[in-house]
């Protein structure tokens, strides 16, 4: 059975100014989506499910509605702050999404085979998608509580414009996650690598391997993301700012050791759009995978 590609596409690009999931970006005004998608498709994944908000599925239906016809499967999810489980409401005060665990489980409905998660706005590279997709494709049914991630170098997925938020990653000797932790205030100062935690600055090496969220999962993730997020709306009901991380569900059924979490190392390059000033960059760094021959100028000519 053929993985699925679940893009979680619901983010607000506050930091942005924009919706930047949908901002043309290519020299065939090719958004950071369209790549992830081509690439999967190579790779061999055989559907795609967008995680969206309801106030953008005008927007983003006319660009991306037709746009992949004859070429994959493509379904939509849309990730909603009323989405709790049964005895729950929603605080008064809460008006920022759930997170990115709560966007992958408005999925449960329709993925029942392994599938990837990755950010609409990162740029992955192909070979990150061909390792994801064989790792996936070689799950048994049997294998439920096996997942995976690919990690990348700190150093690579940092911006020039501002502060980033990263999964730092423990691995065991045989390249299993041992720990993951969500930092989110990490910065490339003029004294070196930093995250901010307190309003305290601790050091980092830049070595340090990332979750930049490209992540494998069973539908098995669905039901402990589920039971999972009963405990965070009962420890976090007057936090209207809290998150329920994909980190955050990892690192507990890591540790709790319900589940095995496969780091796969990838050469390729990660890019991102964080910040509008980080645009020109992307686009140069495309620029030079087009004169690669990694790319077409028009990926969908």
């Amino acid at each position: 059975m053929k993985p699925t590609l679940l893009v979680l596409a619901a983010g607000m690009g506050s930091r942005y100014g924009s919706l930047k999931q949908i901002e043309g970006i290519g020299p065939s005004n090719e958004t950071i989506i369209d790549y992830s998608i081509y690439d999967a498709i190579r790779a061999g994944f055989g559907k795609i499910v967008f995680v969206i908000r309801r106030d953008i599925e005008k927007d983003f239906k006319e660009i991306f509605g037709n746009r992949f016809n004859n070429k994959i499967k493509v379904e939509y999810a849309f990730q909603e702050l009323t989405y709790l489980p049964e005895g729950f409401s929603l605080p008064e005060a809460r008006t920022k999404p759930w997170g990115t665990s709560h966007a992958v489980m408005m999925a449960k409905d329709i993925i029942k085979e392994p599938f990837a998660v990755i950010n609409a706005d990162d740029f992955y590279g192909a070979e990150a998608f061909y390792t994801m997709a064989k790792y996936l494709s070689s799950i048994s049914e049997e294998d439920t509580q096996h997942y995976c991630m690919i990690g990348y170098n700190l150093k690579n997925t940092l911006s020039k414009y501002g502060s980033v938020s990263r999964g730092i990653c423990q691995l065991d000797n045989d390249g299993f996650l041992s720990e993951v932790v969500e930092r989110t205030h990490i910065e490339d100062t003029e004294t070196g690598i930093v995250f901010k935690e307190n309003n305290k600055d601790y050091p980092l090496t830049g070595q340090e391997i990332v979750s930049m969220n490209f992540w494998g999962f069973t539908p098995s993730y669905f039901e402990e993301s589920e039971a999972m997020f009963k405990n965070f709306l009962r420890d976090n009901n007057d936090n209207p700012k809290s998150e329920f991380f994909i980190p955050l569900v990892v690192n507990n059924l890591t540790q709790n050791k319900k589940i095995k979490l496969k780091v796969l190392n990838s050469k390729s390059v990660w890019f991102g759009v964080t910040y509008q000033e980080d645009k020109p960059n992307v686009q140069s760094e495309l620029g030079i995978l087009i004169d690669k021959n990694i790319y077409p100028k028009n990926i969908w000519k």
